[in-house]
């Protein structure tokens, strides 16, 4: 039992706290843990290099824990709280304050506690939101102590609060926050989406340009990161107008606010060909950890031998395309991006109730980013959003409602692995080539379709500039494994879907066949 008496536990105390440090002297403290790219960035090791999902908690007071979430009890939360703010004041800090969010109805304030010796986590987290200083009462506060000796992440949306303890893995502290900006705009009558935004602007029918919101879901490795920063192609005066690469905050009206200036990119694979994100991640303002660079500086972002989840932190600012603000004025175009291999078509478009059930299933593949262990295994994550807080039911009934109230957004799946695998072929890839022209002709409305008898969304006949039929899922399959592979997914829907007590009927119905 801890001697320290219990204050609240977004009151630090340590034996010094360095506040409203500039970036150039995080960086300086966190020198000696620094090897330095041929670029001038700086790159880190981290002993824990994922983040710790199966360790995460929520505290379960005045908050109900989802079916996919980890109750902690209130008693415990804080008893472990009295210890580590024990041993917090024997402990040299930095405190960083940020600001999450530009627009006045969602400007979040932001504060992290680290270690000194740490110093790292609180640079890379410093380049990851916007300028802010401690006069500013925040209004989420997360706590590191990675030299803790047990790993135990436990977040309190309601006092605002995140502890990660046993871990350096900078990402739950970009996370924690996030956690929290989702949960506060749910309590608004919105909806903290895991999605990237864009904006296609180009030309319509009438010759006049518009454009066009793109919010982009999936879970990281699928090609969220990629789809969101592309250019598609475009030239002036047409253009991709890139806003955010990871989480919105939408509201009721289809307006989706943005919350990060840093974007957290997956560096494998990364190379010159990626052109828009390239002059980024090799500019001096980069951050990294766990990416392979030799005794000269050169990097080498194709070996994963450290691991296959190698991160940066890149500056939006030095991304071509962003544009100015972070903000979508509406999200028009709602893209569900999977990763299947075998009868998912290349793209459907769907019902508000078919979006909210596809939204609800998040299918997609495990990465190296949640469970390394799992990696590249088939998975489901509800809105492809493992930091939802409270019934998971509550955020598909919530995007129902506002899709049903703005019939302006419509809703889309976006396949992004292999049409027709079997034992006896890898089926037909879809590339990068094909997902991108696919998204600029949903924004031109360029795209024919017709009703699918099996799923009864709406699947696509004629794509300017894309041969269908090595993509049609009927072709690459006899009509009994065909009718196989569509009853075996079927159920697996359904026995995913009755997990989650409370969702309209409206949503397991969007799955069956009519």
């Amino acid at each position: 039992m801890s001697t320290v008496e219990l204050v609240s536990p977004r009151t630090i105390r340590a034996k010094t706290i360095r506040k409203d440090l500039p970036g150039e002297e995080l960086r300086a403290l966190a020198r000696s843990g620094e090897r330095t790219t041929e670029y001038g960035s700086p790159v880190y090791s981290t002993r824990v290099k994922n983040r710790s999902a199966k360790n995460t908690y929520i505290v379960a007071d005045e908050v109900r824990v989802g079916v996919m979430q980890q109750p902690i009890e209130k008693a415990k939360a804080e008893e472990t709280v009295r210890r580590v703010q024990e041993a917090l004041l024997g402990m040299d800090l930095v405190q960083v304050d940020r600001r999450m969010g530009e627009h006045p109805d969602a400007t979040l304030r932001c504060r992290l506690y680290v270690p000194v010796e740490y110093a790292r986590i609180a640079y890379m987290w410093h380049n990851m939101l916007f300028p802010s200083d401690s006069t500013d009462e925040p209004d989420f506060v997360s706590v590191y102590v990675p030299e803790w000796p047990e790993r135990l992440i436990f977040a309190d949306v309601h006092q605002g609060y995140t502890y990660i303890l046993g871990s350096d893995y900078p990402g739950e502290a970009k996370k924690s926050m996030l956690r929290q900006a989702m949960y506060w705009i749910k309590r608004r009558g919105g909806l903290g989406l895991h999605a990237g935004s864009k904006i296609l602007r180009v030309t319509g029918s009438d010759g006049s340009l518009q454009d066009v919101g793109f919010l982009l879901f999936g879970l990281s490795g699928t090609g969220k990161t990629t789809l969101t920063l592309h250019d598609h192609g475009l030239v002036p005066p047409e253009a991709a107008i890139i806003k955010q690469d990871d989480v919105v905050l939408l509201t009721r009206e289809g307006r989706a606010f943005g919350t990060e200036d840093g974007f957290y990119i997956k560096t494998e694979g990364l190379e010159p060909s990626q052109t828009v994100l390239w002059g980024a991640a090799t500019h001096a303002s980069a951050t990294y950890e766990n990416i392979k660079v030799d005794d000269s500086g050169k990097v080498d972002f194709l070996d994963t031998s450290l691991t296959s989840n190698g991160r940066g932190v890149v500056l939006r600012r030095h991304i071509r395309g962003t544009g100015d603000g972070i903000d979508l004025p509406k999200a028009n175009k709602i893209v569900f991006i999977t990763r299947r291999n075998d009868i998912v078509p290349v793209c459907a478009r769907l019902t508000p109730e078919q979006a909210a059930a596809y939204f609800m299933l998040g299918e997609s593949i495990e990465t190296s980013a949640g469970d390394p262990t799992k990696a590249g295994q088939a998975k489901r994550e509800v809105g492809t959003n493992p930091f939802i807080v409270g019934p998971e039911s509550d955020e598909g009934n919530r995007l129902l409602r506002i899709l049903r109230e703005n019939p302006d957004m419509q809703a889309y799946i976006l396949n992004t692995g292999s049409i027709g695998a079997s034992a006896a072929s890898p089926g037909e890839k879809i590339t990068i080539r094909i997902s991108t022209e696919i998204m600029k002709q949903i924004a031109k409305e360029g795209i024919a379709w017709q009703r699918d008898p099996d799923w009864g969304y709406e699947v696509p006949t004629d794509v300017p500039g894309i041969n269908l039929e090595k993509y049609t899922p009927t072709t690459r399959y006899s009509d009994e494994d065909y009718a196989a592979l569509v009853e075996k997914l079927r159920n697996e829907r359904r026995e995913w879907l009755a997990k989650f007590p409370g969702l309209d009927p409206a949503i397991p119905d969007a799955i069956e066949a009519e």
